[in-house]
């Protein structure tokens, strides 16, 4: 019996960084938080834009990603609203047993909404189930057995409603938090290719550091102006920070990784945004004299621009957020994992790979 796995990567500035999966989900009996969106017995109820077809060796080629919303006379200071199509379709010339195939759902954020208005579950599928990760949401099919010449598909559709994020004009108050709240441990130090702790990273912290401005807000907008003039934006093959730093050139993916690094040095959290086609960091501040609830956070996440049109602490995009973060504990995953893509792995009887097409484009 021959194993296969294939995982999703990403092009241009969505490339995935996961490895090849170890280890065996459970996902029997557990439940569905969209509505009761899929009917357990794999009957019809109703990624990445454009399908994706897996080759005959098993490989599965890479999507791409694009705006739903035409560059052309978008008035991105109010709400946008976009409906996505998401799912995985498999069809086998040999029988395959123990499948598992994962992919990324848009979840709410405060700046977004989602609701799921349509599903399909279509096939011989095991279940079907939502796993909530910190700051991502996956959709987890089961195949126990599909024989020769059997298909799968599974889909969700999803509206998105994604509300602009107006920068604050009295910022003189927000400070980095004093003591950070055990959720945001997992914003500081080291994530993959965010190497934070790098010699060279430090070295520039330092030096930001002993010329910084007196206010936390206008020492983030340090870091982020020194991001933008030490690194040209140029597509190429992915790098850590450091090697963006050192090589003066890098991509969104690049160039937010080393906004986070420095912000991290700094004691400042930050993480990354994924959206479909790019990504760009967010940084956490909290108002001085703020009195959190007991289980809340006092502040707030502010989003920037590391690539492109210059945005700092506001957000005008029409693109939904599919995930927040860049350490990524995934069960597939020997080690966490820097995004969460999509996932494909499963036992064959036979010399030949299931084809294998992700989905995720808009409506």
């Amino acid at each position: 019996m021959t194993q296969c796995k294939n995982q999703m990567n990403r092009r241009a500035c969505l490339r995935s960084l996961v490895g090849s999966g170890a280890g065996v989900v459970a996902v029997a009996g557990a439940s569905l938080p969209l509505g009761n969106a899929f009917a357990q017995d794999g009957s019809p109820n109703e990624a990445t834009d454009g399908a994706t077809d897996g080759a005959t060796d098993g490989t599965v080629q890479p999507p791409l990603d694009a705006s739903p919303v035409a560059a052309a006379q978008v008035d991105l200071t109010v709400p946008q609203t976009t409906r996505w199509r998401l799912g995985v379709n498999i069809d086998t010339p040999v029988t395959i047993t123990s499948g598992l195939a994962t992919f990324p759902v848009f979840m709410d954020w405060p700046e977004q909404k989602v609701s799921v208005t349509g599903r399909t579950v279509d096939g011989r599928v095991g279940n079907v189930a939502v796993r909530e990760l910190d700051g991502a949401r996956q959709v987890v099919v089961a195949i126990p057995r599909l024989t020769s010449g059997g298909t799968v598909q599974v889909e969700v559709e999803m509206e998105v409603v994604r509300q602009p994020i107006v920068a604050p004009t009295e910022t003189g108050d927000l400070i980095v938090p004093a003591r950070l709240p055990r959720e945001m441990r997992a914003y500081m130090g080291n994530s993959p290719m965010i190497d934070a702790t790098n010699p060279a990273i430090r070295a520039l912290s330092r030096e930001l550091a002993g010329d910084a401005p007196e206010s936390d807000w206008e020492k983030v907008r340090q870091i982020y102006d020194v991001v933008r003039d030490k690194v040209r934006y140029q597509e190429g093959p992915i790098r850590d920070a450091s090697d963006a730093l050192k090589t003066g050139i890098g991509d969104c993916e690049d160039m937010t990784s080393l906004f986070v690094a420095l912000c991290r040095n700094a004691g400042i959290p930050a993480r990354m945004v994924w959206i479909p086609g790019h990504c760009y960091p967010e940084f956490y501040l909290e108002p001085k004299d703020a009195k959190p609830e007991r289980g809340e956070l006092a502040g707030t996440w502010y989003p920037c621009q590391a690539a492109g049109t210059e945005q700092f602490g506001g957000m005008l995009e029409s693109r939904p957020v599919l995930q927040k973060g860049d350490r990524f504990r995934v069960p597939e995953q020997r080690t966490p994992v820097r995004y969460v893509a999509e996932f494909f792995r499963c036992d064959r009887q036979g010399s030949k790979a299931p084809r294998v097409e992700f989905v995720r484009k808009p409506v």
